[in-house]
């Protein structure tokens, strides 16, 4: 090992080598690694070893060379790419990232740059002026990081609070935005690690690992969105996901006996009110025993599920790592006969109290760990099980403090509990989403955790843990969403109406509304609290909560088109305004920072259930474009703030300047026909606006060899293009209908060169409300008068073109 001491800087460059795009420095007390990946992304590795540590959970793909000049200025290197230049110091060592015209993006401080404390490793980032920091994945507080101090480390944070941290997942990615524009970093190093953006100083910003290396990757892009999706060629993609996943979930902490799961259903079903998924915690299990079934409430869980099944419903099972020491439970005894648990040094496992009492935990960082589990979903899933909630995995226990002399495998590279701990619920992920795949191999996975750690969106989606039932938890939320998205986890959502705590009705309503445009949709509540299904909490709030859901249902295809995208490049669902509007100082105000668009096209206001009007800032300065409030069609301008309407029953939604909206009709579930007419909403627009509209088999695999269809939309002021159909997938709509919107006086519309017609029509995007009470106030649902105009949805190019009267 090389000579390291207190306060260690990294010191001076003694010589240095180069192997095509990677080099190499040798300095006082350390080697470092700078390579640029084939995709753009700087690497630079820190170490104080005599060779790197190369092993990773979070890395999707190989090392392959990218391409740079580099020239040599005395003690500078300058290594350029048409994106930017990584600028090298060699006395002492100190890199800066700078932008084409030659500014920084992010540089080291002078006087420390990359230290050590101990085995503390330190990374110290000069502060820009103005600096904004978002990201860090599941974080609370403002969108804007600036001036606070995170730390990573999982952690079981039941009922947490706004500035509460840390919590449940890692994910140590962030972004700088300033006036030389914007970049990423992502430090791999799964140990215990604190961000700091300015906190009681306003020198410098700085990361900190207690142990391991120094790994760290930098990236630029035009905004914030282009350097998630080169964060997520790295790190990996969420897969497509069974369609029936993307429709309204329900969970209680319990459902049983399974009479009252069959209750839920029937009442879904009855009151017509859209849902795909009923989730069972953990008293559908045998003394909370994983891989078991609770004897008297679900005496034949097969039949259970295929009558389910029957009525459009999927089943999702809570599933914890905690395996109960006991003789007679077939979980424990092949535990113990294939060596697969967590071990101390001296060979014994490690024994810890979570809900079946003392536990023994699987090493999922261990191939023949994951395996095993694998192996025992086989069980649950003949049972005709759908998917899988992987739940306390942190891991948790309780007492919250495990001993951290406890060891893991790691894939072959030994591990300290201090540095698998980050990564141990992302690989409990993944052993669940393999088993899923090893024994419904035609299926897609679905599997939500709790836990995880960058990577994760390869094999589950996460939820934000257990929130508590206020308007303050839901924007919170909101926020947290758009962070994840941010940060690589697109498939993402919160408890609806709050865990911890009774939800009010009013609170719920709102929540529902909110919860619609989310890209995970699931309502869950806590034990001993009152039922939160949408019929739980007056005939008003069942209302509210129906239009919603139904209209949830009739944008799945804009929904699915979105997850696409984001299988595609990385896109997220649900995307803060800082993505792509990052340098507009009005999105970071407290009064806008919950915004966000749902997809490339609608923009959501998020408001509290008491309040009847609130500000919304309109992005785009400079911009003469319009957004279109979703219910009235009113016209706002890009770049302004105005106040606007938010009653109960109208959550503040916006189409935005050349919107391309695609609907079909409520259905009850995914599996129901959607129908033979696809609705296509357009808004107008000065400049040309695009959509890729997708559909598939909504299960399976038969897209990876062309089973899908997909239509490239291009709009114009005046025209609008749909490309030939891409894939052999036969969609079931036969007919597609154009609704107009804010195109003032079209006349002479063709339709691929031939005259059509256009046809006057009110439209509303939600059901009517009744007054329940006479006494009450009326709760009136706005209709807007668009023109429409209706042709066969042919699998070849269509053109529509139009002009405007003057």
């Amino acid at each position: 090992m090389l000579q390291s001491k207190l306060n260690a800087a990294i010191g001076n460059v003694q010589h240095w080598k180069q192997e095509q795009s990677t080099l190499t420095f040798y300095t006082d007390i350390a080697i470092v690694r700078v390579r640029l990946w084939q995709l753009g992304a700087w690497q630079v590795q820190v170490t104080q070893q005599h060779e790197f540590n190369d092993f990773t959970y979070a890395i999707d793909q190989p090392f392959e060379d990218g391409s740079f000049e580099l020239e040599q200025v005395n003690e500078l290197l300058l290594l350029k790419t048409k994106e930017g230049t990584l600028e090298i110091n060699l006395k002492p060592f100190r890199v800066r990232l700078l932008n084409t015209s030659g500014n920084p993006l992010v540089e080291e401080d002078p006087a420390f740059g990359s230290s050590w404390i101990g085995q503390q490793v330190f990374h110290y980032r000069k502060l820009q002026p103005n600096e904004k920091f978002i990201g860090l994945g599941e974080k609370t507080e403002r969108l804007n990081r600036a001036g606070r101090a995170y730390t990573n480390w999982n952690t079981d944070h039941f009922g947490y609070k706004d500035g509460s941290d840390p919590l449940y997942a890692s994910i140590p990615f962030f972004m700088g935005v300033h006036s030389n524009g914007a970049y990423g970093i992502f430090y791999d190093n799964s140990h215990k690690s604190e961000f700091n953006f300015g906190a009681s100083n306003n020198r410098f910003s700085f990361y900190t690992a207690y142990d391991g290396e120094l790994n760290y990757y930098l990236f630029t892009g035009e905004n914030p969105l282009a350097i998630t999706q080169k964060y997520t060629a790295l790190t990996g993609r969420t897969q497509m996901p069974p369609r029936w996943s993307l429709g309204l979930q329900q969970c209680r902490y319990s459902y049983y006996p399974e009479a009252e799961v069959r209750m839920v259903a029937q009442n879904y079903r009855s009151r017509q009110i859209p849902a795909d998924v009923i989730y069972l915690d953990i008293h559908y299990m045998d003394g909370f025993k994983v891989f078991t079934w609770h004897p008297s409430r679900f005496p034949d869980p097969k039949k259970l599920m295929a009558d389910l099944a029957e009525q459009g419903f999927k089943v999702v099972t809570i599933m914890d790592p905690g395996i109960k020491v006991e003789d007679s439970y077939h979980a424990y005894q092949s535990g113990i006969g294939e060596g697969i648990f967590v071990n101390y040094p001296d060979g014994t496992p490690w024994t810890a109290m979570v809900w079946p009492g003392w536990c023994h935990f699987p090493d999922f960082t261990s191939e023949k760990g994951r395996a095993w589990w694998a192996h025992n979903l086989k069980a649950v899933i003949d049972a005709g099980i759908a998917g899988f909630w992987t739940d306390m995995n942190e891991p948790a226990s309780w007492g919250q403090h495990t001993p951290p002399l406890i060891e893991f495998n790691q894939d072959g590279h030994k591990a300290s509990f201090n540095e698998a701990h980050n990564v141990y619920g992302m690989q409990m992920a993944r052993a669940t989403y393999d088993g899923n795949l090893k024994h419904q191999p035609s299926k897609r996975p679905f599997v939500l955790s709790r836990a995880g750690y960058a990577g994760i969106q390869r094999y589950a989606a996460l939820w934000t843990g257990d929130n508590q039932a206020t308007n303050d938890h839901m924007l919170l939320g909101v926020r947290m969403l758009s962070s994840l998205g941010m940060s690589g986890v697109a498939f993402a959502g919160m408890d609806v109406g709050g865990f911890e705590g009774e939800v009010n009705p009013p609170t719920y309503a709102r929540w529902v509304s909110v919860g619609t445009f989310s890209p995970m949709f699931r309502i869950h509540t806590m034990i001993n609290n009152r039922d939160t299904e949408p019929w739980a909490l007056g005939e008003t709030t069942e209302t509210i909560a129906r239009n919603y859901i139904n209209l949830r249902y009739r944008l799945l295809s804009y929904l699915y088109s979105c997850f696409y995208q984001n299988a595609t490049d990385g896109t997220p669902i649900q995307r803060s305004l800082a993505l792509e509007y990052a340098h507009e100082e009005d999105i970071y105000d407290v009064k806008f920072e919950n915004q966000f668009f749902f997809g490339p096209h609608l923009m959501v206001s998020p408001v509290a259930a008491y309040k009847e009007f609130t500000k919304v800032y309109f992005p785009g300065e400079g911009s003469d474009n319009f957004y279109y409030n979703l219910w009235t069609d009113e016209p706002y301008l890009s770049g302004s703030t105005e106040i606007v309407e938010s009653p109960l029953h109208l959550l503040p939604v916006f189409a935005k300047p050349g919107a391309i909206i695609p609907l079909h009709k409520s259905i009850q579930h995914t599996s129901e026909d959607p129908g033979v007419e696809l609705e296509l909403h357009i808004y107008h627009s000065e400049d040309t606006t695009n959509f890729t509209w997708y559909y598939d088999a909504g299960e399976g695999f038969g897209y990876k060899s062309g089973e899908y269809a997909l239509r490239e939309i291009e709009l114009t002021a005046e025209s609008l293009s749909i490309s030939p159909k891409d894939g052999s997938y036969e969609v079931p709509f036969k007919w597609v209908k154009i609704m107009f919107h804010g195109f003032e006086n079209i006349k002479a519309l063709l339709v691929n060169g031939k005259e059509a017609t256009l046809q006057p029509e009110k439209f509303t995007w939600l059901a009517g409300l009744p007054n329940f009470d006479p006494l009450g106030p009326d709760l009136p649902v706005p209709y807007v008068d668009v023109v429409t105009t209706q042709f066969e949805f042919l699998n070849d190019a269509i053109q529509l073109n139009w002009q405007l009267e003057e």
